[in-house]
């Protein structure tokens, strides 16, 4: 028995090195030009110590043979010719073994710094954190303007271009995080988009989202994340613009419900720190936190079986907006001293249209008695007129018209700012005047507390799933000055509050991974006589 075990070990050796050394060729073949000498060596190397193998192979079935003949003459006390012979056997197999290893551990030793090694290392290593999503797209976009003021000056045609690439690992089966990466103004939090100007320079790309994401299993109602994330409460481009994605933390309560009307009830709370302001008194220095504060009841009915209705009420309350303030009147000051920006840029999409008031500082020079001013203006604080605490209801109608491909939808958003004009009796008076520097304060916008009010209506047929999809949409949109604040809302509209604008859009799934799209923009201010300015969208998308 001990013999037949020695050959069955003796080709299973030989097959063992064949498929290692197979394996390391591969694994060559896959790495750097530079090793294929060292390989046709270790090839010439092996098939020498195969046909040493064979030959021992034969040796050993020789000896097999003769044992088999004599072994009824043999006393079964003698084993020791037997035992010999296969011990020789096993020793030389030994020996060839181990010569195969270390060939095969030193043609390892040559992958370890190749790139393909390194990249399958790499692999490995990201296996390890959990299974990971790679998504994203690219948007090309023709965009002209046409009408708007007389004297033509937001009249021009431009192209721009959207890149955008996420990745989302599954860290277990309670937490998931993300990160995103998109282009655009990183001042300006409404838009991804970058116009294709600046002399072929680089464009910038940011971080858009970055965040964890945890789903107890002991509470599986609940979802709690935290970073920079995508929305967790339904809204409107009326309140917020698409391209935010909000900072601080969020926690949502979802319970599904088994009546016959009332499907879903979920609470949504959120904080989102926006801006830290240093404090300017003398004994008070304090650099405080400026966040948004609120909270989203959301609601799903099915009222027949083919319409279902979705309502949402939110309130948002912006502690310390009057940073935003700051910052966009920083943002558009120029003057010899600093031509660009200011210390605080924010850019936005769109004319921010609520009424701020603005502290300027005149650098002045005295000559005997009398004061001569510089030209050079500093801007020392802006505010609001009015603080912002909007109460926004949601309602969606989504009908089954009994095609899956043409599913209709109605939404209606109307919010109002409960605190309107509530800043002025708080505005900080403008500073003393010196030898040094005069001060004045001035307003764009005398504040109407009674112009508080917004809508959007919308409705959708179609959808965007598979090739041949196709989608048309109309929305109305109407927006009082004091109703938002609007330099957060819809980045695309003629400006950001103070607004009537109509909007027409059509996409068309080409492909699976490609979009067309059409979208038509008509806007002007409320009670202006003022052509409407029209704005075209022709967008190519790619989805990967």
């Amino acid at each position: 028995m001990p013999v037949f075990q020695s050959n069955a070990v003796l080709f299973l050796v030989l097959l063992a090195a064949i498929a290692t050394r197979s394996g390391a060729q591969a694994q060559a073949t896959q790495g750097q030009t530079q090793t294929s000498n060292v390989d046709s060596q270790d090839y010439a190397g092996l098939r020498t110590e195969v046909e040493q193998l064979k030959r021992l192979v034969l040796q050993q079935q020789d000896r097999i043979n003769a044992l088999e003949s004599g072994y009824k003459a043999v006393s079964s006390e003698s084993p020791s010719p037997s035992f010999s012979s296969n011990q020789a056997t096993s020793q030389d197999t030994h020996i060839l073994s181990s010569n195969l290893r270390a060939r095969t551990a030193s043609q390892d030793d040559q992958n370890t710094g190749s790139s393909d090694e390194r990249i399958r290392n790499l692999e490995r290593k990201i296996k390890g954190i959990g299974p990971i999503n790679v998504s994203g797209d690219i948007r090309l976009r023709g965009e002209p303007f046409f009408g708007g003021p007389s004297d033509e000056d937001l009249q021009r045609a431009r192209a721009r271009v959207r890149a955008r690439l996420n990745a989302i690992a599954d860290l277990s089966d309670q937490f998931r995080a993300g990160i995103s990466l998109a282009s655009g103004d990183i001042n300006d939090p409404t838009t991804t988009n970058q116009t294709l100007t600046g002399f072929y320079t680089r464009k910038p790309v940011g971080i858009d989202q970055a965040f964890v994401e945890y789903r107890p299993s002991w509470f599986k109602s609940a979802d709690f994340i935290g970073g920079k994330f995508r929305y967790p409460w339904y809204n409107t481009e009326l309140t917020w613009d698409k391209d935010i994605n909000p900072e601080g933390a969020a926690q949502t309560f979802a319970f599904n419900l088994n009546t016959p009307v009332l499907k879903r009830l979920a609470i949504v709370g959120f904080e989102l720190p926006l801006a830290e302001a240093a404090g300017t008194q003398p004994a008070d220095r304090r650099i405080l936190q400026n966040i948004t504060y609120g909270g989203q009841i959301q609601t799903t009915w099915q009222i027949i079986p083919s319409v279902k209705l979705s309502a949402y009420a939110g309130f948002y309350d912006y502690r310390g907006s009057d940073s935003i303030a700051f910052a966009l009147a920083k943002a558009n000051s120029k003057n010899p001293q600093t031509p660009f920006v200011g210390l605080l840029p924010l850019g936005t999409g769109n004319a921010v249209q609520n009424s701020i008031y603005t502290t300027t500082q005149t650098t002045v020079i005295t000559v005997g008695a009398t004061k001569f001013p510089t030209g050079v203006i500093n801007i020392t604080n802006a505010q609001f007129a009015s603080r912002f605490g909007l109460f926004d209801n949601i309602a969606r109608l989504d009908i089954d018209t009994g095609n899956a491909r043409h599913p209709l939808s109605f939404i209606g958003d109307y919010v109002q700012n409960t605190e309107a004009c509530a800043n002025v009796a708080h505005l900080s008076p403008a500073p003393a005047n010196s030898a040094t520097a005069t001060f004045a304060r001035t307003n764009n916008f005398t504040c109407n507390p009674h112009a508080r009010h917004a809508y959007w209506l919308e409705g959708r047929l179609g959808r965007l799933q598979k090739k041949h999809d196709w989608q048309a949409g109309y929305t109305r949109i109407y927006v009082e000055r004091e109703a938002v604040l609007s330099n957060f809302n819809y980045s695309d509209i003629r400006q950001g509050s103070n607004v009537t604008q109509h909007r027409f859009d059509f996409f068309y799934q080409l492909h699976k991974s490609v979009q067309l799209g059409f979208t038509a923009l008509a806007g002007r201010p409320l009670a202006s006589a003022e052509d409407y300015l029209t704005r075209l969208q022709f967008d190519t998308i790619y989805v990967f």
